[in-house]
C-alpha cells in the first residue's frame, strides 16, 4: 500500500506541475484548448512511468502500457492537429473564458489544476494493473484487451469518417451520416467510453481492480453532463439547424443502432 500511495502521489505531483506550466503556455499563446491533447498524452506518460517503476508481471505491464500509449497518443495527436493547431479557439473555451470575465486567468488555472487531478485518477487502472505480480493473463484480462481493441478501432474509424466528411466542400452546413455516424450521433464518444470500460475490465484481473470503475463512470458523466454531448449538440443546432434536428430524431444519441425511417 505504501508503494501504491507513493506511485500515485508522484503521478499526481507530475500532473499538477505539468498543468501549471501548461497554463502559462496557454496564457502566452492565448489558446486554452491546448489542455485537451495535453490531458490525453499526460495519462499515457503516467502509464509509462508506472510500467517502468512498478514491479508487476512484465508481460502484463508491457501490454497495458502499450494500450495506454496507443490510446493517449492517438487521441492527443488527433485533437492537436485537427482541433487545435492552426485552428480558432474552441467555442466551448471561448464561452467559458468570456463568462469568467476579469477572473479568467485564476479560473482557467483552477480548471487546469482540476484537469490534472482528474488525469491522475484516470491513471489508476494502469497503476493497479502494473503492480500485479501474478504471471500470465486471466480470461477477464484477455476480454479487456479484446474490448479495448474493438473500441480503439471504432473510435479511430469514427474520427476518420468525420474528418473525411468535413473535408468535402459539399458537406458544408450538413450533418455527417457517414459510416458509424449513421448509427450514432456520437460514435467517437461511445467508443471512448468503451475504451475506459475495457481498462476497467482489464483491471478486474488485479487486486483492488474494482475501484477503477470510477473511470468509466466519470467519463460517462463528462460526456453526458459536462463538456461532451450537451456542448456538441448545442453547437450543431446553432450551425446546422433543421438538418441536425432531423438527425436527432432519426439517430441514436449514443449507442450505435439502426436509424429510424
Amino acid at each position: 500500500m505504501q508503494t501504491f500511495t507513493l506511485f500515485f502521489l508522484s503521478a499526481l505531483s507530475f500532473a499538477l506541475v505539468f498543468m501549471s506550466l501548461l497554463w502559462l503556455l496557454a496564457k502566452r499563446i492565448n489558446k486554452a484548448s491546448i489542455v485537451d491533447p495535453a490531458w490525453a498524452s499526460m495519462i499515457a506518460v503516467m502509464a509509462v512511468l508506472y510500467g517502468t517503476m512498478a514491479d508487476g508481471d512484465p508481460v502484463r505491464k508491457f501490454l497495458v502500457t502499450l494500450m495506454a500509449v496507443f490510446w493517449g497518443m492517438r487521441l492527443a495527436a488527433f485533437i492537436f492537429f485537427m482541433r487545435v493547431a492552426g485552428k480558432p479557439e474552441d467555442p466551448r473555451y471561448k464561452e467559458l473564458l468570456t463568462g469568467w470575465g476579469e477572473q479568467r486567468d485564476f479560473k482557467l488555472f483552477r480548471f487546469y489544476i482540476l484537469q490534472g487531478i482528474v488525469a491522475a485518477v484516470f491513471s489508476l487502472p494502469f497503476l493497479i494493473i502494473s503492480m500485479n505480480p501474478r504471471p500470465g493473463l486471466s480470461g477477464i484480462e484477455v476480454l479487456g484487451v479484446l474490448l479495448w481493441l474493438a473500441a480503439f478501432i471504432g473510435e479511430t474509424a469514427a474520427d476518420l469518417q468525420l474528418e473525411a466528411f468535413k473535408a468535402d466542400p459539399a458537406s458544408r452546413g450538413k450533418t455527417c451520416r457517414l459510416g458509424l455516424w449513421n448509427y450514432s450521433r456520437h460514435p467517437n464518444y461511445f467508443f471512448e467510453f468503451m475504451i475506459w470500460c475495457a481498462f476497467f475490465v482489464f483491471a478486474l484481473g488485479s487486486p483492488y481492480g474494482i475501484v477503477t470503475v470510477i473511470c468509466p463512470a466519470l467519463i460517462f458523466h463528462f460526456l453526458f453532463n459536462v463538456t461532451g454531448i450537451p456542448k456538441a449538440e448545442e453547437q450543431a443546432l446553432r450551425s446546422r439547424g433543421d438538418d441536425y434536428r432531423d438527425y436527432q430524431q432519426k439517430t441514436s444519441k449514443f449507442i450505435p443502432w439502426f436509424p429510424k425511417k
